[in-house]
């Protein structure tokens, strides 16, 4: 089987907004599109919606008259699938119910061509299953696209376990043709996007529910120092807690009940509450009109420490890892900043002038009274820090690493002292399924990455993020957390232990 070209004719099955968005894309790159909805009336509704999405175009500059005069006359409303028989591309997006999916398939493989290539956009349900009742399910294939269609490049291209090579092939080139980011990834539970991004939002949750840092707190971290595009709780709000929390529910499920994937409880009762986000007008915040700009400053205003002196000097003994840019940064804020060897196999750390331990998040919470700051993807250009000291620790201590950071030009969140704060636990638990998931051959390093940083924006993909902090790094900071939390969620997998080991060595070499 061959990809289809470009003057093919494309059906797109479900007109709402994502397939909408799918015949826009296929529409704009050349082909003739048909769209059919089991709804009457809906097929052609979404005809105008397209019409009204490429006016826009038009008006932005982005499509000349004449290639939206070209595009609409190749655009029609089918009203059955009987009328899909010239397509050579079908593709699927209708409600997430796997005997719907099923159902429409069968229907749709007594209409169309042998050599017609079928895809289902899917974000949840598994590929195999929709294409297991077919004739021929070898040429049904995942085509995950991502909302906006026409404007987000990922595209996850799904292959079942009774999949066509060919078939495959054909939908990753067409993609790629359609000026896509297409992935490879085998059919598991997720996907790829889906699967690797649960720790961003089950870990600001998990902070949240151990009360470290309330959600704008946790947010403003996640954005200022972990270089995300929006916060779990803001992003999770955006998406729909409920759409959000039944993906969830559905990648544990499909895992066994495996804690790693496991759902959060106050996200089911903020669900079970109607607060569903942005579409209710109230979710983790509040939105819309109604709402007092007081109300909404109370619920969006991260914690942010008062102005405290710096320190004259902080001694550094050892070496602060993938923190070690704040040494430089200590220095230009005019701190003077003494350097003295660390006894082998401790942690390095700023020490303070009253004597108090500034380290980097480990997984641990210390045996002795010392101040953690959390991870940062770059910590000069990071805005804002979390310290947590732990049980014990003056107020003076706290002070003194607060200004430490502001003379950096930082804000600061002081948190309740949790092991892994809150960048580094979500990342180190990011590295860890991403690892999980190019051992398990669901796709490779370089697809993985890509998906996350194209899917959802991460601002560097957790392999690339990994190599960058370190695993062994990563590898401790999760065994801290096992031996605090021993449920299984926190055990680092089987491959980051083995890369982990393997950095070592060469380190030690």
């Amino acid at each position: 089987m061959t990809a289809p070209d470009l003057t093919s004719t494309v059906a797109v099955v479900g007109a709402g907004t994502m397939g909408q968005g799918i015949a826009q894309v296929a529409l704009v790159a050349g082909h003739r599109v048909l769209i059919h909805d089991a709804v009457p009336g809906r097929a052609r509704a979404a005809v105008e919606a397209v019409t009204a999405r490429l006016d826009r175009l038009v008006e932005k500059s982005r499509l000349g008259t004449e290639e939206r005069a070209s595009a609409l006359a190749r655009l029609a409303a089918a009203e059955t699938t009987a009328d899909l028989v010239p397509a050579r591309l079908v593709v699927e997006a209708v409600v997430e119910d796997l005997a719907v999916k099923q159902g429409l398939f069968a229907e749709l493989e007594r209409v169309v061509a042998d050599d017609c290539l079928l895809a289902t956009n899917t974000s949840s349900l598994s590929v195999t299953a929709v294409a297991s009742g077919l004739r021929r399910p070898g040429r049904l294939v995942g085509l995950h696209f991502f909302n906006p269609a026409p404007l987000l490049p990922l595209v996850e291209v799904v292959a079942g376990a009774a999949g066509d090579p060919a078939a495959v092939t054909a939908a990753f080139d067409l993609a790629a043709a359609w000026g896509k980011t297409p992935v490879r990834c085998t059919d598991t539970p997720g996907f790829l996007v889906n699967r690797i991004a649960r720790p961003y939002y089950a870990e600001a949750l998990r902070v949240y529910e151990e009360r470290a840092a309330d959600p704008a707190t946790i947010d403003a971290l996640l954005r200022e120092s972990g270089g995300f595009a929006m916060g779990a709780f803001e992003l999770t709000d955006l998406i729909g807690q409920d759409v959000n929390e039944a993906v969830t529910r559905s990648v544990w499920e499909a895992y066994g009940r495996d804690p790693k994937f496991g759902p959060s409880l106050a996200q089911r009762r903020l669900v079970e509450s109607g607060r569903l986000g942005r579409k209710a007008g109230r979710g983790w915040f509040p939105y819309g009109p109604g709402r007092s700009a007081a109300e909404v400053a109370a619920a969006t205003e991260p914690h942010t420490a008062d102005a405290a002196l710096a320190p004259e000097f902080v001694t550094l003994r050892g070496e602060l890892g993938p923190a070690a840019e704040l040494a430089a940064l200590a220095e230009e804020a005019r701190v003077e900043v003494r350097r003295e060897p660390e006894a082998p196999g401790t942690t390095g750390a700023f020490v303070l002038p009253g004597g108090v331990r500034l380290h980097l998040a480990d997984g641990r919470l210390p045996g002795e009274p010392s101040v953690q700051f959390d991870l940062a993807l770059d910590y000069r250009a990071a805005t804002r820090v979390a310290i947590a000291p732990a049980a014990g620790v003056h107020a003076d201590a706290v002070a003194e690493a607060t200004g430490l950071f502001q003379a950096m030009g930082k804000e600061v969140s002081v948190i309740r002292d949790v092991p892994g704060m809150v960048v580094a636990r979500t990342v180190a638990m990011l590295v860890d399924f991403a690892l999980d998931a190019v051992a398990r051959e669901v796709a490779t390093a370089h697809d993985v990455d890509t998906a996350m940083r194209l899917g959802v924006n991460y601002p560097l993909g957790p392999l690339e993020w990994g190599e960058r902090i370190s695993l062994p790094y990563v590898r401790d900071l999760l065994d801290g957390l096992h031996a605090w939390y021993p449920t299984g969620r926190y055990a680092p997998g089987p491959e980051l232990r083995r890369r982990a080991a393997a950095a070592r060595d060469v380190v030690c070499s």
